[in-house]
């Protein structure tokens, strides 16, 4: 697929381009107040409720299933699918959200960014390193960002390619299934313990939060609610695993559809040396995609949908982003910028044709310059 023209800007147009984004983010700000806020105590509400809706339909379909075997279908199936929404709006919605520092603002200790633990195997506070700041700072900056791939998958022609790659469309699947585990294991570095960079005694003093975290999580949902239904434990605890793997694929779904298709790019450790805020923002936009689909898509995805407004204000309460796409989009369109969206089956299709395509070696492809500078160089 063709990389689209981006036109290239003076300093003087990169200077401009950055000021007018900087000014939404400033009006944005200076209006967040009680709807914002009211909004993401509905979503704690939501995720609570069809969270206990979810666990109680689970216990009736396992134990009423003993005595009237519809039940068994009929309730845990619809069971299942109620905690797995709780599980995806709590992971997406709220938690991604929250632990970005969207609703400090607030002052209310359960919604801060700092100190919020989510639902899944991985620590908060590994993710807000992982994520908040190396993903956030250093986007699609190969050797800087290690979301590219995830350390197992090529997915940039500009990854060296190595044997190991030709197997990745079927490691893609299982990683995809086994989300929270990969995000949880991200930064403990194992490919510096396999090359002998990290001593094991240094690996096992980064893996114990993430092991607590880990059995925290595996007792929870494994052992203390399957039990809770005595012999009739077994449903219950399928129903968990369904959910928690709905859960994983759909944060799969959404984070590789907003970073890995077919126009988005990756850059140069050089390309970040002297960056200025308006080179900042045309790397998140080069390296970011958005996902068209509407109201339900913006929710279900934590408003990742918009993974361009994200990437440009993603301390800022990601309700509004929907808001905001509007003018973000007529900014880029006037400064020759491709701003780059499309419906959720077309943007996962390009991510899984590059998931196969670069199992096998292929040439890299020549980043657009951001300057006029660079493309005179």
């Amino acid at each position: 697929m063709s990389q689209p023209r981006n036109r290239a800007l003076s300093a003087d147009e990169l200077q401009r381009f950055g000021d007018e984004l900087d000014a939404i983010r400033a009006r944005t700000v200076a209006t967040l107040g009680e709807r914002d806020a009211r909004y993401i105590r509905r979503i704690v509400k939501a995720v609570r409720y069809t969270g206990l809706a979810g666990r109680a339909l689970l216990y009736i379909g396992a134990i009423g299933g003993a005595f009237v075997p519809w039940l068994l279908l009929a309730a845990c199936g619809l069971g299942t699918l109620l905690l797995g929404l709780s599980k995806i709006l709590e992971n997406m919605e709220l938690g991604h959200n929250v632990i970005h520092g969207q609703y400090d603002w607030m002052g209310d200790p359960h919604l801060n960014g700092k100190t919020y633990e989510w639902d899944i195997v991985a620590t908060g506070d590994n993710w807000r390193h992982t994520h908040n700041y190396r993903h956030h700072t250093y986007t699609n900056v190969r050797g800087m960002d290690d979301d590219i791939g995830y350390g197992l998958l090529r997915i940039f022609p500009e990854q060296r390619w190595k044997p190991f790659y030709l197997f990745q469309p079927v490691i893609a699947v299982v990683f995809a299934l086994l989300f929270q585990w990969g995000v949880a294991i991200q930064d403990l570095k194992l490919g510096r313990w396999w090359h002998g960079k990290m001593t094991s005694a240094q690996l096992r003093r980064r893996f114990k939060p993430v092991g607590r975290k880990m059995a925290r999580q595996l007792i929870k949902d494994y052992l203390v609610f399957p039990l809770l239904a005595g012999p009739f434990f077994l449903p219950v605890l399928v129903g968990n695993l369904i959910a928690n793997g709905m859960r994983n694929v759909w944060t799969y779904v959404i984070i590789f559809c907003g970073h890995f298709t077919a126009d988005a790019e990756t850059f140069p450790k050089e390309s970040i040396k002297n960056e200025t805020r308006g080179h900042w923002y045309l790397r998140q936009l080069r390296g970011s995609s958005n996902i068209g689909g509407g109201r339900v898509i913006d929710v279900l995805s934590g408003n990742l949908s918009h993974q361009i407004e994200h990437h440009f204000y993603p301390d800022i309460p990601a309700n509004r982003y929907a808001e905001l796409a509007p003018e973000v989009r007529e900014i880029c369109a006037r400064y020759g910028q491709h701003y780059n969206t499309g419906s959720l089956p077309k943007q996962f299709g390009q991510v899984a044709w590059r998931i196969l395509r670069h199992a096998f070696p292929s040439r890299p492809r020549v980043s657009m310059p951001l300057t006029q500078a660079e493309a005179t160089a």
